[in-house]
């Protein structure tokens, strides 16, 4: 991807899954990866590999749903490194349950983690690229979920619909600051979550994608990549799903 380099990049819950294999990807790419991760076990671990692969990465310790450690986050991104260019919002977490099981407390560490989260994360980064001058990419992470609902998922659905919308919101308001802000919405992508699925049900989620398998997370970290990319230069506000298909 063109203009890449050298960039510094946030990828908050880079420890594993699909914001492993994004910080990975931009490291490849030639940025500077900041892995923000609320496990430092995780986290740390994650960043240890990639530098001995020869990448430049680091680990920062992140709670997105408490502002506080956004903002200790924020400023060690920018003491270290003086600049942040692009910002992934991959953090999240589910709490499954139908209606009539979802408990208050199921709903808002949701909300708070995923919503919020987003929110904590973004108003405060991008304080410091409009600082910049020169602008941004900022690419959050929604859920295909979040388009056509799902049974057992009252509040992940309302989080990622959330994040949908603020980023419509966010690319109008960032817009004039050259600040760009989109969502991905994956599909079924196959991670240890969905690798420890019964096998009927994978069958069954499979059955339903048109190209007839599940995503990689290489597959969404390429899409982020792509939007924080010149090669996305003019792409802002948009939802885009990578989902072989399941959303048509």
């Amino acid at each position: 991807m063109r203009g890449l380099k050298d960039k510094v990049v946030i990828v908050t819950g880079a420890g594993r899954g699909i914001g492993r294999a994004t910080a990975e990807r931009f490291c490849e790419e030639g940025a500077r990866v900041v892995l923000a991760e609320l496990s430092e076990e995780l986290g740390q671990a994650a960043a240890e590999e990639l530098r001995t692969k020869g990448y430049e990465a680091s680990f920062v310790a992140v709670d997105v749903s408490q502002r506080a450690s956004v903002q200790a986050m924020t400023a060690a991104v920018k003491e270290r490194y003086g600049q942040i260019d692009v910002l992934i919002n991959n953090a999240g977490i589910l709490a499954d349950k139908t209606l009539r099981k979802l408990t208050e407390d199921d709903f808002d560490k949701v909300i708070s983690v995923n919503l919020k989260g987003t929110f904590n994360v973004t108003q405060e980064v991008a304080a410091v690229m409009r600082e910049q001058g020169w602008g941004g990419a900022i690419v959050n992470a929604a859920s295909v979920v979040a388009l056509y609902g799902n049974i057992g998922q009252t509040n992940y659905v309302a989080s990622k619909a959330g994040v949908i919308g603020m980023t419509k919101v966010w690319a109008r308001e960032l817009g004039r600051s050259n600040i760009r802000v989109n969502a991905v919405a994956p599909g079924f992508i196959e991670t240890e979550m969905t690798r420890q699925m019964p096998a009927k049900i994978t069958e069954m989620l499979v059955a339903k994608v048109p190209l007839g398998r599940m995503g990689s997370v290489a597959e969404v970290a390429a899409l982020y990549a792509f939007l924080a990319s010149d090669d996305g230069a003019y792409v802002s506000g948009a939802t885009l799903s990578v989902d072989g298909g399941v959303v048509l």
